[in-house]
């Protein structure tokens, strides 16, 4: 796998992803009102965190994008 997140982009992530995982565990009603809505949220933050981290997006790929200055 060849990195393609340059760190702007990893940061947005890690902070998007951090959040998208947290919030619906605070329980607001008036932003999260499905079961499923909270599930999908918690699973887009979780692959969000583990691109960050691995530096590589498979969407990014597919598509031929790169944010990362190799």
């Amino acid at each position: 796998m060849t990195r393609n997140l340059g760190s702007i982009d990893r940061f947005l992530r890690f902070f998007v992803g951090l959040f998208l995982v947290i919030a619906p565990l605070a329980n607001l009603p008036q932003i999260w009102g499905s079961t499923v809505l909270v599930v999908l949220a918690m699973a887009v933050g979780a692959v969000l965190i583990v691109t960050s981290f691995i530096q590589f997006c498979p969407l990014y790929r597919i598509f031929g994008i790169s944010t990362c200055k190799l």
